[in-house]
């Protein structure tokens, strides 16, 4: 009986569970401070108390939480094998390597800019946004800390490099999904979204530009210490790169996210060992990989960029996401977000409001679920008929999830890739989310063009 009272769940009553959800999380975060484990774990309770008031049955709860956790099990390894990449590559000297190098690359005078295209070519080529931040985005974020620069505006300009290097690679997971879920043609897909991205990766870059100012000589000295310490402490040598390379290489033969990861860590290992022979003391490889790497320079700056990475570094993280994915499945069980969907969907008449919808309903979707994967599945499901009724084919759609799911996340302090950029370069959601300048202006893009019809040329 408890089971049928789900699919009763009226447009109205979803909206005001969801819109009391938001608002316990949004005055949690912003009004007292809190760390977003604690209003969603909140929010876990309340919603467990609601489906008792609403006779569902206990189990009903349970396969929610269970399912919404299964979702998360793989990007939990995913973070872990991160956690445990950065502290095998602080010791091998790859990501010391990575910063010496780009402060030789790099434009100093225009750091966000080179910061941003830079991360971007990197994501193109490793097709991997969680990838791309956590190598080249902890250099970049060390170098900036070295050169004063405002640390939430190097996140913003990193999460946007990546996103964009996620959807404009042929490898990234979400960009195949999103095909796939449309019934488009991979590179079909691609080029259709550069209507979107090219426009927002330039008024970015543009942006970007703007903020760049002239860095103090005494910094830029700093750093050029700051390198010779790194080497008295790891390695700098191109031959620390090699992980690096071996990990694109991998990502370039479509290899999975895992043993794509799994290769990063052992080769770097491999280069610790050979680079440092002698050095070889099990214990103490055992506890970096736990705990992760501890630099003992005496140069308190140096040793607090370098001491990094390691399982233990990821719990935050991944205790957030499993409670983010648990509150997600409940409210999908409770079939609270179809019940939405299918309330936005009758009010869909013309093209404007087809993309406005289907991109605010992905919005949505990040905001309850925090996962990004299942607001590009859920809408593509809900809006293929629709978009295929008025005349758009399947590239049209899968566009605008792109710009309403997978660019969001970040943007969304629970969100699976919100808590790990976050984890990882170590600037809130909440601080770095205002400069995601192309994550904000990919969806703001999208409902111009629905609204005006470029690129919306309906299939003859």
């Amino acid at each position: 009986m408890g089971n049928h009272n789900a699919f009763h769940i009226r447009g109205l009553e979803a909206i005001l569970i969801l819109l009391s959800i938001l608002s316990i999380i949004g005055l949690s975060l912003i009004l007292f401070e809190a760390e977003p484990h604690v209003p969603i774990f909140i929010v876990i309770l309340l919603l467990m108390l609601w489906g008792k008031i609403r006779r569902f049955e206990w189990k009903t709860i349970e396969n929610g939480m269970s399912k919404g956790v299964q979702a998360g099990i793989i990007p939990v390894i995913i973070f872990m094998l991160i956690g445990v990449l950065i502290a095998v590559w602080m010791k091998s000297g790859t990501i010391p390597t990575l910063i010496a190098y780009s402060f030789e690359i790099i434009s100093i005078n225009h750091f966000l800019l080179s910061v941003f295209v830079v991360t971007a070519i990197i994501g193109i080529s490793i097709g991997s946004s969680f990838t791309t931040v956590s190598t080249i985005g902890v250099a970049f974020m060390a170098l900036g800390a070295a050169l004063d620069v405002n640390l939430a505006m190097i996140a913003g300009a990193i999460v946007s490099g990546a996103m964009f290097g996620d959807k404009m690679s042929p490898m990234s997971d979400t960009t195949n999904l999103a095909a796939s879920v449309c019934k488009v043609d991979l590179f079909e897909h691609i080029r259709h979204m550069l209507w979107t991205t090219i426009p927002a990766f330039i008024v970015t870059g543009i942006i970007f530009f703007s903020l760049s100012s002239e860095p103090d000589l005494a910094n830029i000295s700093e750093v050029e210490t700051w390198i010779d310490v790194f080497a008295m402490e790891t390695t700098i040598h191109w031959v620390a790169m090699l992980p690096a390379i071996l990990m694109v290489i991998a990502a370039i033969k479509k290899l999975p996210a895992i043993p794509t990861m799994v290769i990063g860590i052992v080769s770097g290992v491999a280069v610790s060992i050979i680079s440092q022979p002698g050095m070889i003391n099990i214990s103490e490889w055992m506890s970096l990989i736990q705990g992760g790497f501890e630099a003992t320079s005496g140069n308190e700056q140096v040793d607090e960029i370098l001491s990094r990475g390691g399982i233990q570094s990821m719990m935050w993280a991944v205790s957030l996401l499993l409670l983010a994915l648990s509150m997600g499945g409940i409210l999908s069980e409770f079939k609270i977000i179809q019940s939405l969907m299918a309330a936005i969907h009758k009010q869909v008449e013309t093209r404007g409001k087809a993309v406005l919808s289907t991109v605010l309903s992905g919005i949505g979707i990040n905001l309850t679920l925090g996962e990004q994967y299942m607001s590009v599945v859920l809408n593509g499901e809900a809006y293929e008929k629709r978009y295929k009724e008025m005349g758009y084919a399947g590239r049209h759609l899968s566009k605008v999830l792109e710009s309403g799911g997978t660019v969001i996340n970040p943007l969304i302090p629970y969100g699976v890739s919100g808590v790990f950029m976050a984890s990882v370069l170590n600037v809130p959601v909440v601080s770095f989310a205002p400069f995601a300048f192309f994550c904000i202006l990919c969806p703001i893009i999208t409902i111009i063009y629905g609204f005006t019809g470029i690129s919306m040329r309906k299939v003859s």
